[in-house]
């Protein structure tokens, strides 16, 4: 998918990660949705004030969580699994993904991290490739996972990503699904009202950005069940 030219969908928070799911009651009587797989990329930079996170306001026109902010990103497309890359994911990350995923399911959550930063925010992590990227996955680290509640009607289990700033280029153009895109202080995003998982993935990202970089592999690894249960993976 293009900046420009993206495909109908029949709710526009179907490919929202991280716990977001269509509006409506599920039927008591049907089987538990199975989540679908997500990526979420937190690009960071650091400034005198203290870390910049890139993110975006979901529109008012979304029946389901209108105007918070969230991190670009979205569900794997099939296409993911075939994406290109001018490089691999490092042996940390990878490892880490590949506790939930295959090796081909974890590279393909690093490309369809690197696709929606592009087609959400105009933003190359890698090199651009007619109306797509080719994936810098060498830039990638993991934070957590998030896995929505068993009884909503649409479920993700998505896997938030980070990456400097440096690592990226371009200029900031939104494709309409984000809105307000820029850069924003964890207080300035809170400010336009954040998410709930959004809020506690911040919050595990500036524990992650505070410890020494030998130590954040060896971290805790947290996955968040619902909205608000937050358990230590073992």
């Amino acid at each position: 998918m293009t900046l420009t030219e993206r495909p109908k969908r029949e709710d526009p928070t179907a490919d929202n990660p991280g716990g977001a799911d269509v509006e409506g009651k599920r039927n008591p009587r049907a089987r538990t949705a199975r989540p679908r797989d997500a990526a979420s990329l937190i690009v960071w930079r650091q400034s005198r004030k203290g870390p910049e996170l890139l993110m975006g306001k979901r529109h008012a026109g979304h029946r389901f969580m209108p105007d918070v902010m969230v991190f670009p990103g979205g569900r794997v497309d099939p296409d993911d699994h075939r994406g290109p890359a001018i490089s691999e994911l490092r042996a940390d990350p990878r490892r880490l993904l590949e506790r939930r995923a295959t090796p081909a399911r974890a590279r393909a959550l690093g490309i369809a991290a690197a696709r929606e930063l592009f087609e959400e925010t105009g933003l190359v992590l890698g090199e651009k490739r007619g109306d797509g990227v080719a994936a810098a996955l060498d830039a990638l680290d993991y934070l957590c996972r998030a896995i929505t509640p068993t009884g909503r009607p649409i479920r993700f289990h998505a896997r938030f990503l980070i990456a400097p700033a440096e690592a990226v280029h371009g200029s900031i153009q939104g494709s309409g699904e984000l809105e307000k895109l820029g850069w924003y202080s964890p207080e300035g995003a809170h400010a336009h009202n954040v998410a709930t998982i959004t809020a506690r993935v911040m919050g595990e990202f500036l524990a992650w950005l505070a410890l020494p970089e030998a130590g954040r592999a060896k971290r805790d690894l947290i996955v968040f069940r619902g909205m608000d249960d937050r358990r230590v993976e073992r």
